[in-house]
């Protein structure tokens, strides 16, 4: 029996845990990523097996775009054919602060991490699948994370800013190129979500939804935006492509 095969970067925590957990959940065959084979990834690991599927862990460094093709490869031999990619790796910002004293280190980190890292990876990703026959019976998928900050500006974060809006172009740009091979892409785009990412502000987050920021008075969870992620991933929203799904609790909703 075919059986659904997704890659889940930055996976051992977060946002990246919680969507392999969920897809685990809908019968996934989940690979799980993080930059090294740590107890952290380990511990992913474990959580994503007790869900009755199989599971592989998949270290390595996304940024290190020679090591694509080899870590797809791995995965596929330890699981089968890929048939989802979920970009979820990501890094904020060295140091919140005015755009004017930005510096060009974290510049460059978030570009490449949030940025290049995705787009190179789903490019190898995409030619392996257009490169053999596909199981017309499962759902072929990529879902990008970006951001609500692909679209809205948050001053002391601004390189972080630049590098979501980016990464939700080329959302766009692959549904265009890959939609005629029939694979789906997708922009999800948390807003205030409660990660390791978020802890040191999530407290200031919590008051500013509690005031009306976002519409839903409550900052979000990592596994809400993984039921998000699963349900794209299993074809639940059919002749779709190129959305952008902004999960932000109607943050930015126009309103007056």
């Amino acid at each position: 029996m075919s059986r659904q095969v997704a890659l889940v970067t930055g996976s051992s925590r977060g946002i990246g845990l919680a969507t392999a957990v969920a897809l685990a959940r809908e019968g996934f065959a989940v690979a799980l990523n993080g930059p090294a084979d740590d107890a952290e990834l380990r511990a992913a690991l474990a959580e994503v097996e007790a869900c009755g599927v199989p599971a592989h862990a998949a270290p390595f460094d996304v940024t290190d775009l020679a090591a694509h093709d080899a870590a797809l490869a791995g995965i596929e031999d330890a699981l089968g054919p890929l048939t989802t990619l979920v970009n979820n790796a990501g890094v904020g910002v060295m140091q919140r602060g005015d755009p004017l004293e930005a510096s060009e280190a974290s510049y460059d980190r978030c570009l490449a991490v949030n940025t290049k890292a995705p787009f190179f990876l789903t490019q190898a990703f995409a030619r392996r699948l257009l490169g053999r026959r596909r199981d017309p019976a499962l759902f072929h998928a990529i879902v990008n994370v970006t951001s609500s900050n692909a679209v809205a500006v948050a001053e002391p974060r601004g390189e972080y800013c630049v590098s979501k809006a980016a990464a939700a172009m080329s959302s766009k740009l692959w549904a265009v190129r890959l939609g005629r091979e029939e694979i789906a892409v997708y922009d999800v785009q948390p807003g205030l979500i409660a990660t390791e990412m978020t802890a040191p502000m999530i407290a200031q987050y919590e008051e500013r939804a509690k005031a009306g920021l976002t519409l839903f008075p409550r900052v979000g969870q990592p596994a809400e935006i993984g039921g998000i992620i699963a349900a794209l991933a299993s074809g639940r929203l059919p002749y779709t492509t190129g959305q952008a799904i902004s999960a932000d609790a109607g943050m930015l909703v126009s309103r007056f």
